[in-house]
Parts: C-alpha cells; sequence; structure tokens
C-alpha cells in the first residue's frame, strides 16, 4: 500500500490513466499536473497547475514515458497548455523524491543530476520492454496489413535488431509464415535467431539481402536503412520503423524513390494504451511499495 504517500503525475497519454489508477487504489495521495481536459474525473485526485510549492512535499514524480524533450517540455494528450520542466521545479522537490519516466532525454537527465535527485527508467528493465513487446509486435503487424496489398504468409520480411521487440517480431512474423530474416551485430543475436529456425545475416552485409524484399520492420534507433540500400529496394517494398525518433530510417529518400515508410514509435501506446498502461502501472506499484518501506523510518520521522 502507498497510504500517506504523495504520487504527482505531469502529462502523458492515456498509458497513464491506468498508472493513476493502480496508485489511487493503492491508496497514495495523487496529485495530476497538465491533466486539466482529461473528462473522467478520479476521486482521490487533485488537479493543480505545474508550480514548485506543489512539488515540495512529492515522494514520487511520474513523467510521461518519454519524460522531457531537449528543451523540458512534457508532452500531455490532457491539456492544451504547454508544460515545461524547469530547474527551480527539481530543486523543489523533497530529498527522499525519486523521479520515474520510460527513458530520459540528456535535458531531464542532467537536470536530474544536477540535484542528485534519483531516476528510474522503466524501459530500460527487462520485464517492462519484455511486455512491452507484446502490444509493440500486435500493433507492428497491424500497420504493415494496412499499408500492404499482400499478407504476411509468404511474403519476404526482413527484421533489423534482435532486442527485445524484435526478437518478439521475428517470431511472430516466422510464426504467420513469413519468410523472415534477421539482421543483427552481435554474435550472440545471430546464434539465437539461428536456434530459432530464423536465417540471420551480419548488418554489414544488409545490402545483398533487399533487391526481393516486401516489407522491412526496423527496431534500431540510428541510421541502418541509409539511401544506399532503399536504392536496392523494389519499389513495391514497405519499410516500418518503430524505433524511437528520428527512427533509422532515411524518410526523404525514401520519399523520392517513392517507396513507402512509416516512423511508428511509441505503438503500445497507440494500438493497446490499457495494456501498455497496465504493464507499467503493475511495475511502478512495485516500485513505489519498495520505495516506501526503504523510505518507512526515515519518512515518519519527517
Amino acid at each position: 500500500m502507498l497510504t500517506g504517500k504523495h504520487v504527482a503525475f505531469i502529462g502523458g497519454d492515456a498509458r497513464q490513466l491506468e498508472v493513476i489508477k493502480k496508485c489511487i487504489q493503492l491508496d497514495a495521495t495523487v496529485t495530476l499536473i497538465g491533466f486539466d481536459n482529461l473528462e473522467s474525473s478520479f476521486t482521490g485526485a487533485t488537479k493543480k497547475p505545474l508550480t514548485c510549492d506543489v512539488l515540495k512535499d512529492v515522494d514520487a514524480l511520474i513523467l510521461p514515458i518519454v519524460g522531457t524533450d531537449d528543451k523540458g517540455m512534457i508532452e500531455s494528450i490532457f491539456s492544451t497548455k504547454s508544460i515545461q520542466l524547469s530547474k527551480e521545479h527539481i530543486e523543489a522537490l523533497p530529498e527522499k523524491c525519486v523521479v520515474y519516466t520510460g527513458m530520459a532525454k540528456p535535458y531531464l537527465r542532467e537536470l536530474l543530476k544536477l540535484h542528485n535527485a534519483p531516476l528510474k527508467e522503466l524501459l530500460n528493465r527487462d520485464d517492462v520492454a519484455i511486455y512491452n513487446s507484446i502490444p509493440t509486435v500486435e500493433g507492428a503487424l497491424m500497420v504493415a496489413i494496412q499499408n500492404t496489398d499482400i499478407t504476411i504468409h509468404g511474403s519476404e520480411v526482413i527484421v533489423l535488431g534482435l532486442g527485445r521487440v524484435g526478437m518478439s517480431l521475428a517470431r511472430a512474423l516466422h510464426a504467420l509464415g513469413a519468410h523472415v530474416k534477421v539482421g543483427a551485430k552481435r554474435p550472440e543475436h545471430i546464434a539465437r535467431s539461428n536456434e530459432m529456425g530464423i536465417d540471420a545475416f551480419d548488418l554489414d552485409d544488409f545490402k545483398q539481402y533487399v533487391s526481393k524484399v516486401d516489407i522491412i520492420f526496423n527496431t534500431i534507433p540510428h541510421l541502418i536503412i541509409t539511401s544506399d540500400i532503399i536504392a536496392q529496394m523494389p519499389q513495391t517494398a514497405f519499410i516500418l520503423d518503430i524505433a524511437s525518433k528520428p527512427g533509422g530510417t532515411d524518410f526523404r529518400y525514401a520519399e523520392r524513390r517513392g517507396i513507402k515508410a512509416i516512423l511508428a514509435p511509441s505503438l503500445p501506446g497507440i494500438v493497446a494504451p490499457k495494456t501498455a498502461g497496465q504493464i507499467i502501472a503493475n511495475t511502478l506499484a512495485r516500485l513505489l511499495s519498495e520505495q516506501a518501506e526503504n523510505q518507512g523510518g526515515h519518512h515518519e520521522q519527517s
């Protein structure tokens, strides 16, 4: 339980609603910042603007999946006002406060480091990333089906990267009857792919595998589908880039060649916000309970 703990949320999307519900369920005191247009009201939660005063007794500060941009701006689909997290806001946080987000960009990381504020990035956790790969894969298949005129079954597919999402994606495509090849760099990823019965190649040899490809799924967050590669692809091919922004595709050149290429990061939040929110909520609840236990004695005295 989180009785007596103050949890503040700043911005976010539909996934945050599940996390808010969970915190209220666990009896936390909940403050919502950047939720002024939220129609459903949560009993036990208070809406407030972002001020230093609001943050001065917060035990946990929960930011959206992508915490802030490079200028400290925080996205919230529940507010038309812009929200910016500044040095003053972080200074106002009490020492005991832990900041939770999906992943932190350099701005947020530096800001917190400057004030010794502890940061927990949920998407770096294996449990969250593995669970999250399920809605990601379902969303990727949905987008691919909507944007091609062939079946997944029997199609020539390349998956770039064999991290947690790449592995789940390659397995699902293989199960659907696609002819899947995986491009990876690490020898253990290539070995794992072969063990799964899926052909793998070294990314250095990528160019020689694209002349007959129907769909490329990219999970690598740096430029990998270059103009050189795109020049070798058939015009009917489709590229779905699910790496974090700006993705790993030369979108300008793809458009010039008439090859359809879509950047679709954050698929869990788009295709299954409830499930994606519950994944985050369950992990956060566990982390917040651990934090509350660790601070128990200290908090009672303060």
